[in-house]
């Protein structure tokens, strides 16, 4: 479990520190939600409950959601403005 924490709080510090580049905040929501998703996973093989596993798909299958309309704005605004960057105008 120290391992699923440590990667939530390597993804949270890059999320709050990075606040120029839209890939790299897309990328650490993702990487806190592996995060959350390896905790629910240990936590139901060690409780031996099968609820966490299917928990754990429905946190994929909302990852994948979240990344193809992640994606399909930042390629708008890409569109748009032009860069990918958050600070130009």
């Amino acid at each position: 479990m120290i391992i699923s924490y440590i990667i939530f709080i390597i993804s949270l510090i890059g999320f709050i520190f990075n606040r120029r580049n839209i890939i790299i905040l897309f990328i650490a929501i993702e990487i806190m939600l592996v995060g959350c998703t390896l905790n629910i996973i240990l936590s139901s093989a060690y409780f031996d409950d099968a609820i966490g596993l299917v928990w754990t798909v429905v946190i994929l299958i909302i990852a994948g959601a979240e990344s193809a309309i992640g994606l399909s704005i930042l390629v708008l605004y890409y569109r748009i403005k032009g860069n990918i960057n958050l600070d130009e105008e």
